[in-house]
């Protein structure tokens, strides 16, 4: 049997973090969620031998990082052999053209723009859950 899909997520904002974790529950999707809050910590996890093996995982990714910008851990991830097949979500507050466009062209697979307001932003993250629960992961190799 294949192991479930690993969610790495990205974040900074911790109550941002907790609002992500809790509407990805509340849409009944149980897998394992690994945060972190800068780019660098993410970075090292997600090139780590323990995560390399255990195959698919799924990006949760901030852009606005206090240490790195996330289009340049979103570059690395999808530059490597290993991981370029791993979705990345980029969940952030910019709704930037030029910026979306950017991150499209380096791979993401889905840009979602926080909505300023809790509801929406709740809405939009059960939204995510929906969808992950139907998503497929390919396997890292």
């Amino acid at each position: 049997m294949s192991n479930p899909v690993k969610i790495v997520m990205v974040e900074d904002d911790h109550g941002h973090a907790k609002l992500i974790e809790k509407n990805i529950r509340r849409a009944n999707i149980s897998n394992e969620i690994a945060h972190f809050d800068t780019g660098q910590g993410a970075l090292d996890h997600l090139f780590s031998a323990e995560s390399l093996a255990n195959g698919p995982l799924l990006i949760l990714l901030d852009l606005n990082l206090p240490d790195m910008q996330g289009t340049d851990i979103l570059a690395e991830v999808k530059r490597d052999e290993r991981l370029k097949r791993a979705p990345v979500v980029v969940l952030t507050t910019t709704d930037d053209k030029a910026e979306i466009q950017r991150c499209y062209d380096l791979g993401c697979n889905v840009y979602i723009t926080k909505p300023v307001d809790y509801e929406s932003f709740a809405a939009a993250i059960r939204q995510l859950g929906l969808f992950l629960s139907v998503m497929q992961a390919p396997v890292i190799e």
